[in-house]
């Protein structure tokens, strides 16, 4: 009889993402939770999350997954729950599929229709332009409202930013396409872990627009709230979801990105030189440029989740006190980049080449941005699953690369 092999997290080669099943698990568990609370319904925001070799264990948890492009909305589709390609016969506990973009084009909304079963436009223009062909094939279509305020600390994140194009802000002329929509999205939240934010938030978006609300089916609050923190007050975050929902008459929807996989990955990579330069550097066989690209757009560096295997949960030391701390050492990538850099760190003893480094919290935003500058080893993708066994994804080569190109 043929068995595989079982694979060793030690022999494996480096870089590599590393999705471990039982912490993905465990947001799921918080999530199902806030929603048999609330009555809220759950979607995946694909934007930060896309890694469909884990859908498995996500869609007992989740209605469904959202999207910003027509490749996400075509993935959702495909690859969870019963949306997908075996299961379309079953309707039993059907996942919905939702779809959003900031601008379709003509030639793709057809397609995009195809896979959705919901749609929302970002603009009254763009829904003027395509909700016959939505009508056509019965696909409820919503429009985004952009409240003008958010909870952001990041201006590059904020939607409610000056001039911004992200969603319709005048109520009158919200009101006068209510007969073309039956919901709408709000999506003013990043990282924010404050109940009493979230709440003092909606409840502005309420007194401003509570009579446009009143005349809808649905409304989605989009992502962005830190609520798996364990000492977030979900209880109170369930009462004002579900008071919200039955005030309005309306299903709410979430769209968790960050809060379904939150410190579910990492990044291992292996210590290439180390060096000196009035403080302790070390160059490591990955890119904060072409593998944590989120990271150095917010300029933000990277926990250590461990090193040689030993859990460490080191966190990176604070801007304000690096500069005499002479004894720090500097994590660099091995791009040509002369900020590619995860951090500057505290650590217990000096690294030596060959020493591995796994960066935490690894798979929001990470795999969906990975791209191939300098041509870097891009990381393969590992799954540890839910029986402890290891599961190579996905390993990238020369040819992908070269692919990526013309």
């Amino acid at each position: 009889m043929n068995s595989t092999p079982a694979v060793s997290l030690a022999a494996l080669k480096t870089p590599y993402y590393l999705l471990d099943e039982a912490a993905i698990v465990a947001n799921m568990q918080i999530i199902a939770r806030l929603c048999e609370l609330s009555g809220a319904k759950a979607l995946l925001a694909l934007k930060c999350f896309a890694t469909w070799g884990v859908f498995d264990v996500m869609e007992p948890y989740l209605h469904g997954t959202t999207s910003s492009s027509l490749n996400e909305v075509r993935l959702g589709y495909e690859t969870f729950g019963n949306n997908s390609a075996d299961n379309e016969d079953d309707n039993k506990d059907k996942k919905e599929t939702h779809a959003y973009s900031v601008a379709y084009s003509a030639d793709e909304i057809d397609e995009v229709l195809s896979y959705a079963d919901k749609i929302i436009f970002n603009s009254i223009s763009q829904l003027n332009a395509f909700k016959g062909q939505a009508a056509a094939k019965d696909i409820p279509v919503g429009l985004r409202l952009n409240p003008k305020t958010s909870n952001s600390s990041f201006i590059i994140a904020d939607p409610a930013r000056p001039f911004s194009r992200l969603g319709e802000h005048d109520k009158d002329k919200i009101a006068a396409v209510l007969g073309d929509i039956t919901g709408v999205m709000i999506h003013n939240n990043c990282e924010n872990d404050s109940f009493e934010a979230f709440s003092a938030s909606l409840a502005d978006i309420e007194d401003r627009f509570g009579d446009v609300l009143a005349q809808l089916e649905w409304v989605s609050l989009g992502g962005g709230i830190h609520f798996i923190a364990p000492d977030y007050p979900l209880e109170k975050l369930a009462d004002r979801l579900k008071g919200f929902s039955e005030k309005y008459g309306v299903q709410v929807y979430l769209e968790p990105g960050e809060a379904s996989i939150h410190g579910a990955g990492s990044l291992v990579t292996t210590v290439l030189d180390t060096m000196h330069n009035e403080k302790n550097l070390a160059v490591v066989d990955a890119s904060i440029e072409a593998h944590m690209l989120d990271l150095l757009i917010y300029r933000e560096s990277a926990p250590i989740a461990s090193i040689n295997g030993e859990l460490m949960a080191i966190a990176p030391v604070n801007k304000d006190q690096v500069d005499d701390a002479v004894d720090n050492t500097i994590i660099y990538g091995r791009s040509c980049l002369a900020g590619d850099i995860f951090g500057e760190y505290a650590l217990p003893s000096n690294l030596q080449i060959g020493d591995k480094i796994a960066f935490g919290n690894a798979a929001g935003y990470t795999m969906v941005k990975k791209n191939w500058f300098n041509g870097v080893n891009m990381p393969s993708i590992v799954i540890r699953r839910l029986d402890g066994s290891i599961d190579i994804q996905r390993e990238f080569d020369y040819q992908d690369y070269k692919a990526s190109l013309s």
